[in-house]
């Protein structure tokens, strides 16, 4: 219930003992066969953040306030592949979910965005064209003050959480029963 993608942050010590206890609680995701196919590459050094920044889409702006931010990536052939499917998003996105639930409990906010450019992350942080960049999560403390980068939108989501589906629209019983 803590844990809130705020975009009001202000900033954090980041040190290794932190990124060393994120990818620890990363590591203890289950993943298909152990095949532990997950990446991250823990960026808070100033001039490395910089480079990343670069890669941000306008509207996340707020981001560059960031004390870290986490660069999520994996490649297809380091998991399973079975009967077609491809488990290295579904891994990685369970490892990066612990990641952000340590995060929460250490009273950080971690928010996973989609709105980065994956070349120009890749080519900042050395990440090898195999690799997917799935998403870049942006680590700080929520400040009390509203980031006046942010959209109206962005700001009311600030002040109260944004409205969820209930359970009934995507959790079914026996079959599947959506639209």
């Amino acid at each position: 219930m803590e844990r809130r993608a705020y975009r009001s942050l202000e900033g954090v010590e980041i040190d290794r003992d932190l990124v060393m206890d994120l990818a620890e609680n990363a590591r203890l995701a289950p993943s298909c066969f152990n095949n532990q196919p997950w990446r991250f590459v823990f960026v808070h050094g100033r001039e490395s953040l910089e480079r990343v920044f670069t890669a941000l889409t306008s509207g996340n702006r707020w981001a560059t306030f960031a004390s870290m931010v986490i660069a999520v990536c994996s490649e297809k052939n380091l998991d399973c592949l079975v009967k077609g499917r491809e488990y290295y998003l579904f891994d990685t996105g369970m490892a990066t979910a612990f990641i952000i639930l340590r995060a929460t409990e250490l009273g950080l906010v971690a928010h996973p965005i989609a709105g980065f450019d994956e070349e120009k992350t890749r080519e900042a942080l050395r990440i090898p064209d195999e690799y997917t960049v799935i998403t870049l999560v942006i680590v700080g403390k929520r400040s009390k003050d509203i980031n006046p980068v942010l959209s109206e939108g962005q700001r009311k989501s600030e002040l109260e959480r944004p409205e969820r589906l209930p359970p009934e629209e995507f959790a079914f019983e026996d079959c599947f029963a959506g639209k």
